[in-house]
This record gives structure tokens, C-alpha cells and sequence, in this order.
């Protein structure tokens, strides 16, 4: 039988035992608990609070950004020994990086000059050089990098980490997915699955920046609030009255009464969240006003609302899905990031959110040092760069590497469960024992993997 958690609706000990086992078993992180010092759901002292995701679908090139790879300038046109990894299309020698990098901060951490703005926190980031998966096709990729696993219908990152611990805000879902357009092919990407169904990723179109428009339905323009408190009241009694019926365990139905007073809660702090109006106008002009940038704000202002986890895609596709004209088009979508991932930073530092919101920026991917159609480079699964900042990492820190060319992870290589199992760890959780019984089997986020990375933490 299926084992719902919801953090919110039972005491903390339940909590313990559904995330650990036994009290006994967690010693000093159970006195915390009972305490009060630690949130439901952590097993030990959390160094972040929440996680804001700004995921660039298509997979970006390490060495265009924050892994500097001078060889491919130097054997530019050959493909030595190293370069002749398999690849998913048909490519040829090497292909050079045309930007010059700078060494940043304190640290002297080396930035491409596509990110001037983000170079100013150099000391903030911690770049991850050797991170690597499994296939170098899209969709699984995409699968594994947001759902821990390439099979679908399991519960995404996202909807196991309001699982194990809720929201901050009531009034507010603890997991939130903003994506330009209507990315249907998407939606797998941020389901829950077998878990229960309010831990689904709720999803906000925010290239409309009007709160009504975004949420469809936020306000009611035919009930009062006291009106629609009463229907609301008569629908939930009529809807427990049915769920004990049929013996309590129907997870959708349970669901949906969850949803329905998320929706009707939501009025109110929603309409306020989403209103990015609000922000003075300096700080509206720090972000930019791209989606991506309208993305970024929105992040802050739900993350400081108490939102758990917060995914902001660059674009509905893949837009990093450089197959031709790479250096143009990379340029182009630097250009696009660099103002407002240095402004969220910038924001959540002068807020005092950064020390306590984990941000992480790459893709499912990266790209290939070899050429393909003259200009382009192919997906590469065998090694890429992302970063993280805040939230208990070490800023101003580049973590393993890949070879010469940055084909392949070599040192200190991070697959795509050690990431999790890392990111579940700054939040206090302990991968191994975040699980659902589901199908007559234990689930978790990093399936029977994850190796947690140590040294990126502070």
C-alpha cells in the first residue's frame, strides 16, 4: 500500500519515522526536531532552505562559459586521441572557443567574457567541471536530470522535495515551474507521480507578466471570498464524506481537495507573489525584461515566500540546442542570461536569502568539442559544466575536471544521482532515506545511487 507524507498534516515524530525509519536511528537530528530547530522532514541540520533550478533545456558548452579548454584552439580542425568519443550525429575535429576569459573575484575563478555580469560573484559560484550521464538523446536526459531516472512516471526533483519538506507558506504551492508558452511535452518533467498528487510542480506560463494572466482563473469575479469560502466548505465535506467511503486511500481524490484549498488560498498571496509591478523600478531594471529575466524576479519573490523549490526554464524547447551557428547563437543566449542570473544573485545577497537558497544553473546536458554542420557542436552526455551558489556551497570553486578538449569528466566526476544526492544533503535530507513505497518497492529520487560531493560544501 502506498504511503502519503504531507509534513503539513501530521506531527513530527510520524514525520521521522516515515523518512528514517526509527527515532532511535537519528539521535541528535530527532532532539533537534522535537526541539524545533530543524524544519519537518530533515534528518540532520539543513544548510539550505530552499532550491531555485534555472535550467537551460538544450545543454549548454562548459568551455564557452566556465571551463577554459585553450587545446581546442591549438589542435582546431583535428581530432587527436580523446576527441573521438562517439557522438550521437556525425562530427569532425575540434572546434575552438572564439571568447577570451578573465580571472574574477578573490578566488581568481576563470569566466568567460560572455558572463561579465555574472563574473562579478565569481566568488559566489561553485563550478562543477565533471558532471556526466547517460544518454546524449534529449528526452532521456531530460528525464534523468529532472526526475533522477529515464524511465517516465516517476515523481520529479522537485515534487520529492516538497514531499519530504513542505512549504514554507501555506498559501502558496511548495514547488512552482516556470515556462514560457505551453510546453505540454514538458509536464513529465515536473509530475509527481505516485507521490501524492499536492507535490505536483504547479505551472506558470511567465512570459505574461500579469498575475491573472499567468494563472488562469487567480480571482472570481462572481463570488465574494466569504461566498467562496462557503462553497469551498460544502465541496470539501462532500468530498472527505466520499474519500472515507472508499476507505481513504484515493490519492487522487485527495488530491484534488488539496488542490482546491491551495487554489482558493492562492487568491490572495498569488496575486500578490506574481505581481512583479510591485519591485521598485531599480530593481526591475537590474533583472531586464526579457521571460527569462521576468523568470529570475519571480523566482526571488516565491523563494522568499517560502516556496521550497523553484524551476525556471530558459525557453519552451530547446533553445541551447546548438546544432549550427553555435558561436552566434551562443552569444546571443549569454546575452540573455548574463543581466538577470547576476541580478537574482546580486538580489538574494542583499536580501541576506543567499546563504539559505541553493541556486544551480546548467542543463540536462552539454555539447561536443568536435564540430557538426561546420559551426555546430552535438549533445555531449560524457561530460559538462554547471554551478551552484549559496546555500552552504563553496564560492569561488571549480570542483573536478574534464580532459584537455572537454569531452569527458575525468576527475572527481559527478553523475547526474551525485547531484541529487548532493542537493537533497544542503537541504538536510539524506538521500538513502527519502523514500515511497510504491509497487511493492522502496522509490527515491536517486534510485540506488548518488554519492554525495563533499568538498563543494562549506
Amino acid at each position: 500500500m502506498d504511503r502519503p507524507f504531507d509534513p503539513r498534516l501530521i506531527d513530527r515524530r510520524t514525520a521521522l519515522r516515515r523518512l528514517g525509519g526509527g527515532l532511535g536511528s537519528l539521535g541528535f537530528a530527532s532532539a533537534l526536531q522535537a526541539a524545533g530547530d530543524l524544519p519537518t522532514g530533515s534528518h540532520f541540520p539543513p544548510r539550505a532552505k530552499r532550491v531555485i533550478h534555472l535550467f537551460m533545456n538544450g545543454g549548454p558548452f562548459g568551455p564557452d562559459f566556465f571551463d577554459p579548454k585553450p587545446a581546442l584552439t591549438k589542435y582546431q580542425g583535428q581530432r587527436p586521441p580523446g576527441a573521438d568519443l562517439r557522438t550521437e550525429r556525425p562530427t569532425g575535429g575540434l572546434m575552438a572557443v572564439p571568447y577570451a576569459y578573465g580571472n574574477h573575484g578573490k578566488s581568481g575563478l576563470p569566466v568567460s567574457e560572455l558572463l561579465p555580469r555574472t563574473a562579478k560573484h565569481a566568488d559566489d559560484l561553485c563550478i562543477l567541471r565533471s558532471c556526466y550521464t547517460d544518454n546524449p538523446n534529449h528526452g532521456p536526459a531530460l528525464l534523468l536530470m529532472n526526475n533522477g531516472t529515464m524511465t517516465p512516471k516517476v515523481p520529479s526533483m522537485g515534487a520529492w522535495m516538497s514531499y519530504g519538506l513542505g512549504s514554507e507558506n501555506q498559501d502558496l504551492p511548495s514547488y512552482m515551474v516556470l515556462c514560457p508558452g505551453r510546453p505540454v511535452r514538458f509536464s513529465i518533467l515536473w509530475n509527481s507521480a505516485f507521490l501524492p498528487a499536492e507535490h505536483q510542480g504547479v505551472y506558470v506560463n511567465h512570459s505574461k507578466i500579469e498575475p491573472d494572466r499567468m494563472i488562469p482563473w487567480l480571482s472570481n469575479p462572481e463570488l465574494s471570498r466569504a461566498a467562496q469560502r462557503r462553497q469551498l466548505d460544502l465541496a470539501g465535506q462532500l468530498n472527505r464524506e466520499h474519500l472515507a467511503a472508499r476507505g481513504a486511500h484515493d490519492a487522487a481524490l485527495r488530491g484534488r481537495i488539496e488542490a482546491m484549498e491551495t487554489a482558493y488560498r492562492m487568491q490572495s498571496e498569488g496575486s500578490d507573489a506574481f505581481d512583479i509591478s510591485k519591485e521598485p523600478a531599480a530593481v526591475r531594471e537590474a533583472y531586464g525584461d526579457s521571460h527569462f529575466s521576468n523568470g529570475c524576479l519571480l523566482a526571488r519573490r516565491l523563494s522568499e515566500r517560502g516556496v521550497r523549490f523553484v524551476q525556471v526554464y530558459y525557453g519552451n524547447g530547446q533553445p541551447w540546442d546548438t546544432h549550427s551557428k553555435h558561436d552566434e547563437q551562443t552569444r546571443k543566449l549569454a546575452g540573455d542570461i548574463d543581466r538577470p542570473v547576476a541580478a537574482l544573485l546580486e538580489d538574494l545577497k542583499q536580501r541576506g536569502l543567499l546563504d539559505e537558497t541553493l541556486v544551480i544553473w546548467g542543463g540536462e546536458f552539454g555539447r561536443t568539442p568536435v564540430s557538426e554542420n561546420n559551426n555546430g557542436r552535438d549533445h555531449n552526455p560524457h561530460g559538462f559544466a554547471m554551478w551552484m551558489a549559496g546555500g552552504g556551497v563553496r564560492g569561488g570553486y571549480a570542483h573536478g575536471a574534464t580532459d584537455e578538449f572537454g569531452f569527458k569528466a575525468v576527475d572527481k566526476r559527478m553523475h547526474v544521482h551525485d547531484l541529487h544526492a548532493t542537493i537533497l544533503h544542503l537541504l538536510g535530507i539524506d538521500h538513502e532515506r527519502l523514500t515511497f513505497r510504491h509497487a511493492g518497492r522502496d522509490f527515491r529520487l536517486t534510485d540506488v545511487h548518488g554519492k554525495i560531493a563533499r568538498e563543494i560544501m562549506t
